[in-house]
């Protein structure tokens, strides 16, 4: 099959927050087209499940000198302080930008934004909107204002396998269009493919965060950092289900409880917040009582009748799995996340590769730190992606590319295969890289992943993206002998004075 060649001022791969506010923002003030790349339809994005909302500092006693505070605390030392300081100053004004643009968010009865209090946040600054459909209404919002603008074309059912590469810069991509090869060749690249969390058994990421830009981003040579510090969620709703459904943290912020089998609240004996400690903690000790063998409920009975008001879309999940959360307990479990690490990015979004931007959870923009303070992924990718926008509209055009050179896509023929090395993949990522790591488990995990790959049917490009992407998890995670935020060490469960502020590059 020919392939063909399409070019474009700016390309943006991914339809995430981060994404679309890119596209959006170098459409309206750039000289060229945009186009969008993204795997399934223009909604499928971890964004559009977030049911958390936009931490920034707006309301009355509160400041973006509070709001850096809380966010270095959370990063366990491993924070950019200047990333966090751009974040928490620009944020505001991103968040007013996109109520502008239609964002419908939850109002006080005086007009002024109805802000809510998550873990470890001093002070009541998260912005939500419909209760608990937050990405999803800015999904809505950015998605009316890119497709609204006519310098924006979508390319939907598009797989990225892999940057093009020109004397050192990137020029682009190569891609299946459903199914049809294709090189795109822009000016400027923006890698917002989003996370990971489909690497591990347990996740509340859509089936596309099959960590894609990582790879790429890897086979390319471009630095990453920090792939170690994996965000487990502490309460996923505990079903069969891929992914599976949050119960967001901010129940736990309305009086929620953890408990266990015999119904004893465990948290309030292992930390002073309880149930409102940092996700790592959370997360583990659920995991804990798990791996003791009792299972983990949510009891939010005490909320009563105001739960199906203040948390609508988790209600309507909860009774669509026959539950009642305003007379039943709640059984969760936790779940991969969100990814703290990946490309490695400057302050304007750039990577190591000349013309490769990078934004949202697949980059590494150093305001996350080891641990992620809740609610700051939505800002992130606002905040970042419209200082991406502002850089690559400045780009000057490339020089012209040597003809396109012949090059195959193989087709997947095997599926069944495919399925189970995915399977393998998240299973034993889970078992030996996921909430609780050892050396052992660890190199355990390595040696299992090589061999998965050496069985790997031809064409299963997204599945060898799983591959490499735990590869850098377990990895990172085995050099990091310590344990640190979202990445924790049994053999070595303190954090250690030699590790602090160090990163891991690759």
């Amino acid at each position: 099959m020919p392939v063909d060649r399409i070019r474009t001022r700016f390309l943006v791969v991914g339809s995430g927050v981060a994404g679309l506010h890119a596209a959006w923002r170098a459409a309206e003030e750039g000289d060229g087209e945009v186009m969008v790349l993204t795997k399934r339809s223009l909604f499928d994005s971890a964004t559009a499940y977030a049911q958390g909302g936009i931490a920034a500092a707006l309301g009355a006693g509160d400041s973006a000198k509070l709001h850096r505070k809380d966010t270095l605390a959370a990063g366990a030392a491993l924070c950019d302080a200047r990333a966090v300081d751009v974040l928490v100053a620009e944020g505001p004004d991103r968040v007013r930008e996109l109520q502008t643009a239609g964002a419908d968010f939850d109002l006080e009865p005086s007009g002024r934004l109805r802000l809510g209090k998550e873990a470890a946040h001093s002070r009541h600054r998260i912005v939500h909107a419909h209760g608990d459909q937050t990405g999803a209404e800015v999904v809505r919002t950015l998605i009316d204002r890119v497709e609204e603008n006519p310098r924006i074309e979508v390319l939907e059912k598009t797989r990225v396998l892999d940057l093009v590469v020109h004397r050192g810069m990137c020029a682009g991509v190569r891609a299946t269009v459903s199914g049809r090869p294709v090189e795109i060749i822009a000016d400027a690249t923006v890698l917002a493919t989003g996370g990971c969390g489909q690497v591990f058994r347990y996740t509340t990421n859509p089936v596309v965060a099959t960590g894609d830009g990582y790879a790429i981003a890897s086979r390319a040579g471009v630095k990453l950092s920090d792939m170690e510090f994996v965000q487990f969620h502490p309460t996923a709703l505990d079903t069969p289900e891929n992914p599976l459904s949050l119960i967001s943290e901010a129940v736990r912020g309305e009086g929620a409880r953890l408990v266990n089998d015999a119904g004893n609240r465990f948290m309030i004996r292992r930390h002073k917040l309880a149930e409102l400690a940092p996700r790592d903690i959370v997360a583990r000790e659920i995991f804990r009582q798990q791996s003791e063998g009792s299972r983990v409920w949510l009891d939010a009975r005490r909320l009563g009748k105001s739960f199906a008001k203040r948390f609508p879309g988790i209600f309507a999940l909860c009774h669509a799995r026959g539950l009642d959360p305003r007379e039943e307990l709640i059984p969760v479990t936790p779940a991969a996340h969100y990814m703290m690490g990946g490309v490695v990015t400057d302050l304007t979004g750039c990577s190591s590769l000349n013309r490769l931007y990078a934004c949202g959870e697949v980059s590494s923009t150093g305001v996350h730190g080891a641990n992620r303070l809740a609610s700051n992924s939505l800002l992130e990718g606002l905040v970042f992606a419209e200082r991406v926008a502002r850089d690559m509209i400045k780009i000057k055009r490339l020089p012209r590319l040597p003809k396109k050179t012949a090059w195959k896509a193989p087709a997947l023929r095997d599926r069944g295969a495919a399925q189970v090395a995915a399977d393998e993949v998240r299973r034993v990522m889970w078992e030996k890289a996921g909430i609780d790591r050892s050396a052992r488990g660890l190199r355990k995990c390595l040696e299992a992943l090589d061999a998965i790959e050496s069985r790997l049917p031809v064409g299963a490009t997204e599945e060898a993206n799983l591959i490499t992407t735990g590869r850098l998890i377990a990895g990172a995670a085995l050099i990091r002998s310590e344990s640190r935020g979202g990445h924790f060490r049994s053999d070595f469960p303190r954090p250690k004075q030699k590790w602090r502020g160090k990163h891991i590059i690759w």
